[in-house]
């Protein structure tokens, strides 16, 4: 039998001791950076990170095969904390806009309703938004990807706007 890579793994569900055992999105995309196996891998940002490792372990079989591109562009999505706490914050507006998608989320259960009220902890804002998801069709499953990509582009956003002003400062001093 011949090795397993990133090229023959299959994404399944849980946490995997070695890629032998099969990977989640986030172990595949630790294997993709060439870093030690791990479903919390040091280049990804920790907010997308927990969304889609809630996210891997909560749809089926065919919508998580979905996932393989998401693991590569993950890798090096890691930025500051400025970054990080934007993407948290985008992650639960979403969440919260997926919550008033349900007729009846503060009907159900007042409890639930108060703690969603509670802004979630940066570490724990990817499983709070997938949990908020009603129910896994293949428009939630679109929106998920897309909210990805648009995590994604917080941070790329962030460093151009980073890289234009300190190219505006180095232009000023040279100047001056």
């Amino acid at each position: 039998m011949s090795p397993v890579s990133y090229q023959t793994i299959k994404l399944s569900k849980g946490k995997h001791t070695s890629p032998e055992d099969g990977a989640c999105v986030m172990e595949l995309a630790s294997m993709l950076a060439g870093e030690p196996f791990t479903d919390h891998p040091a280049s990804v940002c920790p907010v997308i990170g927990s969304y889609l490792r809630s996210y891997n372990d909560s749809i089926d079989e065919r919508r998580r095969q979905s996932l393989y591109e998401y693991a590569s562009k993950v890798v090096d999505s890691r930025a500051s904390r400025r970054v990080q706490e934007a993407r948290a914050e985008r992650l639960t507006e979403w969440a919260e806009e997926m919550q008033r998608t349900r007729r009846t989320w503060f009907v159900r259960s007042p409890l639930r309703a108060l703690t969603r009220l509670r802004k979630p902890p940066i570490d724990a804002v990817g499983s709070y938004a997938v949990h908020a998801i009603p129910k896994h069709t293949n428009e939630t499953h679109a929106a998920v990807l897309t909210l990805v990509d648009e995590l994604l582009a917080i941070g790329v956003r962030d460093e151009r706007i980073s890289a234009r002003v300190i190219a505006a400062r180095a232009h000023a001093l040279d100047v001056v």
